[in-house]
């Protein structure tokens, strides 16, 4: 499986960064509201999984279901799709090497909010509340244990722990651009999500949908979501801002060359001049 160095890969990311604030809002929002889905589905598929383990196995569920989530970011990074926390590093990353404008950026996390939003809510309602797929016997109880742990997190916690998550989420959509084939990309994408969903870490998008299919199940309030979202959005943030876009941008920004291009001024004589 074929991949590029380190090196290669900042301008690879460089380049997606940029694209990701020239799309038309419609698009944008569209493969917002695909992403947001995509993460859901994954987080749907991990307590279908987890939720009938019998107790002996409880210590090995949150492997199981952490190798089981990947799903979703590799649907959204492969099939197509926008999704925050990804754009949390690659189009920051463009910022610093100037590519985009602040403007650019906080219009692309915006919209992509909303529709990553709008994604998993959807999934929530349809698939988890009205279908009942996290709304009956041990599905019910585990959607809102895990709903329930996230927003019993304070807000120093849920801020901590986001920034682990994007950490680890930032680095796998990092590897899938340097990957040059489809199984290199799955697996780039694979191992560093499974890693931060068997930590325990909090997503903002996965958040998204978790939080309010327990909020349809009858459980908690928006106000409480609210609450959770803030302090893992910042921390999802300085996660794929500060620790992958950043720090590789300084690592492996090409070194300015003062002397490139710069003119060699001789002296101009006039005529008749003397030395």
């Amino acid at each position: 499986m074929a991949f590029s160095k380190p090196e290669k890969i900042m301008e690879i990311t460089v380049e997606n960064g940029g694209k990701k604030t020239k799309y038309a809002p419609l698009q944008t929002m569209i493969l917002g509201f695909e992403a947001g889905a995509f993460i859901a589905l994954g987080y749907l598929l991990f307590i279908r999984v987890t939720a009938p383990l019998p107790v002996e196995l409880q210590g090995l569920s949150s492997l199981i279901g952490a190798s089981v989530f990947p799903i979703g970011l590799i649907l959204t990074l492969l099939a197509g799709g926008e999704l925050l926390t990804g754009n949390m590093m690659a189009v920051p990353l463009a910022r610093f090497a100037k590519k985009v404008t602040t403007r650019q950026v906080a219009l692309n996390w915006t919209l992509v909010t909303l529709s990553n939003f709008v994604g998993a809510v959807f999934v929530a309602y349809f698939f988890g509340h009205l279908t009942g797929l996290t709304e009956t016997g041990p599905y019910m109880n585990q959607t809102i244990q895990i709903a329930q742990h996230k927003l019993e997190a304070s807000f120093l916690q849920a801020f901590l722990s986001g920034i682990g998550c994007n950490w680890l989420v930032a680095a796998a959509v990092w590897l899938s651009y340097g990957a040059e084939d489809m199984a290199g990309k799955i697996l780039g994408i694979w191992f560093p999500t499974m890693t931060f969903v068997a930590i325990g870490f909090q997503h903002v998008v996965a958040n998204m949908f978790v939080i309010p299919a327990a909020i349809f199940a009858g459980q908690f309030s928006w106000i409480e979501y609210l609450h959770n979202f803030v302090p893992v959005f910042l921390g999802n943030a300085v996660g794929g801002v500060v620790f992958i876009a950043m720090a590789y941008y300084h690592s492996y920004k090409q070194k300015e060359d003062h002397l490139k291009g710069k003119a060699i001024v001789q002296p101009i004589m006039k005529s008749g001049s003397r030395y």
